[in-house]
């Protein structure tokens, strides 16, 4: 059986040692030759290298493992996938991504509004490089973004590179939603046949099919109705995605047609929303002092006893275990269903065909093969639409250096709406970001 090089871009990241348990649960259905971590600091990444050595010692001995700030060096071994979870500009950029709009009264959110934004802006630069400098040493890898904000890198890269078929774009809430719905009907998720529709982040479940093809929907949504909504994980997650996962039922109530990406609650209730937020100590805080701590804190506590017997931290999570999963559905050509995003073509059939929609595909070898969804309903189409139209005029902002483009997007995004707030917005979060950002004139 061929064993795989793997390359993970961003190897400090707090998700590694999930993905890294991940890769040892899996060794004999997705075995890898050799594993290389890349990160541009160096001091974050050795804490999750040194902890990779101890468990791979234990758990996977015949690996080959390193771990380098070298970019180059990582871009030109011989690779077949890319796992990319990079963050340009750390949980400080985070933070402030989140505090700015805040403090002009508008939602602060790490992915949408302003916050998902001013990431974005920050993230295509680092993306693109990334795909040029990859692909000049390997044509053929398989490039899978999976934590950048995806609506927007994604809507650039296909700018960028339009003829690049090997770049993936796949989010993991609509798994986690997924594994959510299966503990609550106790049932596998991966039996599922889902139909989704949607943008990145702002999307929803039309019909979720059994083995038979009957549809658990209509249960589902009594479900949520009568008893509310949990992530799978809950007893793992922070107050703020509890509370992001509880306004599900909100949102079924009002909306019953379909079950919401729980994102939503930001473009469909911001006043709401707004109002729970604190301006001082927001969802990167939580990050920082919660799981942040937890991760290094226990990896460090691997790295001094030599062992990882009885260690938290080497527990093999959802979001480590589905990249996997992506990965040998493209790997063995197994055809796995999985959202991903991808240009609409005619998926949808009253969007434009170059609008980056989020919908059930076939995962195989030559990538995905979407599901039709056909015409959608004009509420949602006309949601989509603005969110859409926010996301071009994102990407144009970049490659454009365009400011006027850039007060269009904000304007247009339904957690801003005022002219005046994306403009103030805007100018703190040009100030914030500096060379972060293209110049914008």
């Amino acid at each position: 059986m061929k064993k795989f090089n793997i390359l993970i871009v961003g190897g400090g990241s707090t998700w590694t040692p999930g993905l890294l348990k991940s890769l040892c649960v899996r060794k004999n259905s997705f075995p890898i030759g050799k594993l290389t971590m890349v990160d541009v600091n160096e001091e974050r990444q050795a804490v999750i290298g040194e902890f990779a050595k101890i468990l791979f010692q234990e758990e996977y001995p015949e690996l080959e493992f390193e771990y380098t700030t070298d970019k180059q060096a990582a871009y030109a071994q011989e690779l077949d996938f890319v796992f990319v979870q990079m963050r340009t500009g750390g949980y400080g950029m985070r933070e402030q991504d989140e505090k700015i709009p805040l403090q002009h009264g508008v939602i602060g959110q790490e992915t949408c509004g302003p916050g998902g934004f001013a990431y974005g802006l920050r993230s295509i630069k680092d993306m693109a490089q990334l795909v040029t400098d990859v692909r000049e040493h390997n044509p053929k890898a398989w490039i899978l973004n999976y934590t950048n904000p995806a609506a927007i890198v994604a809507d650039a890269l296909q700018q960028l590179f339009p003829n690049d078929k090997r770049i993936l774009n796949i989010c993991d809430q609509p798994e986690n939603l997924l594994r959510s719905y299966g503990r609550l009907l106790e049932r596998d998720p991966r039996s599922f046949d889902p139909v989704y529709f949607g943008l990145n982040h702002f999307g929803w479940f039309t019909h979720l099919y059994d083995e038979s093809g009957n549809d658990l929907l209509p249960e589902l949504r009594e479900m949520i109705l009568d008893g509310g909504f949990r992530p799978v994980d809950y007893e793992q997650r922070d107050q703020s995605w509890l509370d992001t996962y509880a306004m599900v039922e909100q949102t079924v109530r009002d909306f019953p047609d379909y079950l919401p990406n729980t994102y939503l609650q930001y473009y469909l209730y911001p006043d709401k929303v707004l109002k729970k937020l604190d301006p001082t100590h927001t969802r990167a805080n939580e990050v920082m002092e919660g799981r942040e701590k937890r991760v290094f804190e226990a990896c460090r506590e691997v790295a001094d006893k030599g062992t990882t017997v009885g260690a938290s931290v080497v527990h093999n999570d959802a979001h480590g275990e589905f990249i996997l999963i992506v990965a040998e559905s493209i790997a063995y050509n197994k055809g796995d269903n999985f959202i991903v995003i991808i240009p609409n073509n005619g998926i949808i059939s009253n969007l434009p065909d170059d609008t980056m929609v989020e919908v059930a595909a076939s995962l195989t070898a030559n990538g995905p093969r979407p599901y039709a969804v056909g015409e959608i309903p004009v509420f949602y189409k006309g949601l989509i639409e603005g969110q859409y139209a926010y996301e071009r005029l994102t990407v144009e902002a970049f490659i454009e250096n365009s400011y006027q483009k850039a007060l269009q997007a904000l304007t247009l995004n339904r957690t801003v709406v005022s002219a005046q707030k994306a403009r103030e917005v805007l100018d703190a979060l040009i100030e914030a970001n500096g060379d972060f950002w293209p110049e914008l004139k």
